[in-house]
């Protein structure tokens, strides 16, 4: 017999609660993806396995809690937050379990033989990334080495990356290939709060990647390419240049036509979600598909009297957007897109509601049950954000009262859907934009507005253009929609560029802590899937979050993993550069964190508080009255012994490369490449107190924590 401890005197104050959560008993369900990603996200930020237990165990005790109520809304929601909470830490633990492979220990060069998994194509870059399963491995100056799988008889996979005239034409899925690499494991991130590699490397099951260092051999018979190949190169035959790339990425998902200039302005003007064949690009290929099945069909009164129509367009969609799906790569993103699409075509096809926010969660469950690491990667959070936005907005009562049909002119219809569509712009924006800045440290402003142009144009014009001129092909009449549809593109091109260059087009933020962000997201799902007024109640923590984050000075001192790399506040406030001659995926990274707009960090040399020589930099970073004297050494040669080490005892900080002398000894951090091997990447914010971030966290027992940090290749050289 249940035991009804609502109705005892103790808790005669839950009343409140359990009237209300019985008037939001629709919404309930609607939690259960989030206490499941809640479990998943405890796993990601507990270090270890005494964590991770802790909350396995809160949660069967939360369910136990709630099964002595479970005649009450309260016990029932009790009860399935700790099934759901246990259900998620559990589940991808087992996940990251499954997938244990061995991972490089560290960097060599070797010869690698194998056959070729995938191959992604990047001619605006000039460079193709090869996924090799590896038969052998030879090392330069060791016997072979062949890396199984934990467990199992696979081969450990290798991500290589090669120059496009290194690579062979006509290079497929399952071409034997033979070639020489430098190999290393999976990069961590380079900084803290950076993108870490070697945690979706684990995933997808790679043990290390490379650069090719010559020519790639193809062995074998010639192997045809798959279709998703041939498309690419045929769209990209057709229109030449970013337009191309663009178009590609809309028929098969291939986006390494895109040169770097214009994916960047798609970004700053928040129309990046475009080029990633997602929700807005199912929905258009099933609603095409849906339209002219249902139009042919309908041309037979037979069939319009006897059949039920609209079911059958709906499976002619749901194939559509399956093969769709297959052809574009079955990337997770699409994947989760192609689900959620198919749940709407049943609720369609069983004469329910189109889109509501019960198919929504329903399609966040399935993902998260069979990719529950997908639920920190940002293309999941950005994707579920906007529709779960979309969907809570048009579901509230006085956005349909006032989006409904009224009596009224075609000028004032047409106002009021323009303003629609703006409010929702606005909406989205705002629940995407913590995301946004949480991973990559930047936000588009004008996003709303882009997208309220761009969006109708890509889905009505560009897409329907490149359909007929693909059809047309078959024919060899194509020419003037791939001329149509080049233009239509780069009138895209146009407006990314233009929007992107407003002043103010991007807010950047140097970092937002992961507690902030948490509180951040609470708040927006507790105002989204509430209907009642307590939805209001998540207001507090979306603005304790966003005030904390917004609060937080940008860092001072930044320093990469292996050393060669750091930058610091000069005395205008901007920050500057250790060595000029860094690449571009350093300087990104550098700018990002700092909260810096331009990526054109100038040079230490130039900075007033420094003094630079080609072997080292010295400088003073001064901030709330706690200054600190910085050295680095900057080059391959070795510094006079003496000096350096009558040098050390000035500094509060020493960075290098390479291995320090035991007789250097700081005021306070070493931070030379044995330090760095166990911290990672670093960020200094000076104040009182000084607050140090870094990248590997000791006693960290994720699977990839455990795999050693990239040192730097110079293995065996003099310190």
């Amino acid at each position: 017999m249940a035991f009804d401890w609502l109705q005892t005197p103790i808790f005669s104050g839950l009343g409140a609660i359990e009237s209300w959560l019985e008037s939001e008993r629709d919404h309930l369900a609607l939690w259960l993806p989030v206490m499941l990603g809640v479990g998943i996200a405890f796993w990601f930020a507990l270090p270890d396995q005494t964590g991770w237990i802790y909350v396995i165990a809160g949660g069967l005790a939360l369910a136990l809690l709630g099964a002595f109520g479970r005649g009450q809304r309260l016990g029932q929601a009790l009860l399935w937050s700790g099934l759901m909470l246990t259900l998620g830490c559990a589940l991808v633990w087992a996940r990251a379990d499954m997938k244990a492979h061995p991972v490089l220990a560290r960097p060599m060069m070797a010869t690698v033989e194998g056959r070729l998994e995938s191959v992604d194509l990047r001619p605006a870059q000039g460079k193709v990334r090869l996924v090799v399963a590896p038969s052998v491995v030879i090392p330069a100056a060791a016997p072979a080495v062949i890396p199984a799988r934990a467990g199992s008889q696979d081969l450990t996979l290798i991500r290589i990356t090669a120059k496009l005239d290194q690579v062979p034409d006509g290079v497929a899925k399952g071409t034997a290939l033979s070639l020489r690499a430098r190999l290393s494991p999976p990069q961590h991130a380079a900084l803290p709060g950076g993108y870490d590699f070697a945690r979706a490397a684990w995933f997808a099951g790679l043990g290390a990647t490379g650069i090719a260092l010559g020519p790639v051999k193809a062995e074998g018979g010639a192997v045809v390419p798959g279709l998703r190949a041939r498309l690419s190169a045929h769209v990209r035959a057709q229109v030449e240049g970013s337009p191309g790339g663009i178009a590609a990425a809309f028929a098969s998902g291939d986006r390494g036509g895109i040169s770097v200039e214009d994916e960047e302005a798609m970004r700053d003007s928040g129309l990046t979600h475009l080029l990633s064949i997602s929700g807005l690009h199912i929905t258009a290929v099933i609603a095409a598909a849906m339209f002219l099945s249902l139009r042919l069909l309908a041309l037979s009164p037979t069939l319009a009297l006897r059949w039920p129509l609209l079911t059958v367009s709906a499976g002619v969609g749901a194939l559509v957007g399956v093969g769709y799906t297959l052809l574009t790569g079955a990337e997770v993103p699409t994947v989760r897109s192609c689900i959620a699409a198919l749940l709407v075509l049943g609720g369609m096809a069983l004469g329910r509601e189109a889109l509501t926010l019960r198919l929504v969660a329903t399609g966040a469950l399935i993902i998260l049950i069979l990719w529950p690491e997908s639920l920190v990667g940002a293309s999941f959070q950005l994707s579920f954000a906007a529709i779960t936005a979309i969907v809570a907005f048009h579901e509230n009562r006085r956005v349909k009262a006032w989006l409904a049909h009224h009596e009224e002119g075609s000028i004032a219809r047409f106002g009021r859907t323009l303003a629609g569509l703006l409010a929702t712009g606005l909406v989205v924006e705002l629940a995407l934009a913590p995301i946004a800045l949480f991973h990559f440290h930047k936000s588009g402003l004008y996003g709303a507005l882009a997208n309220m142009v761009a969006i109708p144009w890509t889905t009505f014009v560009v897409m329907p253009l490149e359909a007929l001129a693909l059809l047309f092909d078959a024919v060899e009449l194509g020419a003037p929609f791939w001329w149509l549809c080049g233009h239509a593109i780069g009138l895209l091109l146009w407006l990314a560029h233009k929007v992107a260059a407003w002043p103010g087009a991007v807010a950047s933020l140097p970092a937002i802590p992961a507690s902030a962000y948490a509180l951040m997201l609470g708040g927006g799902f507790w105002m989204l899937l509430w209907t009642q007024r307590p939805r209001w109640l998540g207001a507090l923590p979306f603005a304790t979050g966003a005030l904390w984050a917004l609060s937080l000075p940008p860092p001072d001192i930044l320093i990469t993993g292996d050393g060669r790399h750091m930058a610091v506040r000069a005395t205008d406030g901007r920050m500057a550069l250790l060595r000029e001659r860094a690449g571009d995926f350093v300087r990104s990274a550098l700018a990002d964190r700092a909260g810096e707009e331009d990526e054109d960090i100038p040079p230490l040399d130039t900075a007033p508080n420094a003094r630079c020589g080609p072997d080292m930099c010295l400088a003073d970073v001064s901030r709330s009255n706690v200054r600190w004297r910085v050295g680095a050494t900057r080059s391959a040669q070795l510094l006079p012994w003496r000096e350096l080490v009558a040098l050390c005892p000035q500094l509060d900080l020493i960075v290098s490369d390479r291995r320090l002398p035991p007789g250097c000894a700081p005021r306070g951090l070493k931070l030379d490449r044995p330090a760095l091997a166990q911290t990672g990447g670093l960020a200094i914010t000076l104040g009182d107190p000084v607050r140090i971030e870094h990248v590997l966290q000791a006693g960290d027992a994720h699977p990839w924590a455990q795999t050693p940090p990239v040192r730097h290749p110079r293995e065996g050289g003099n310190p």
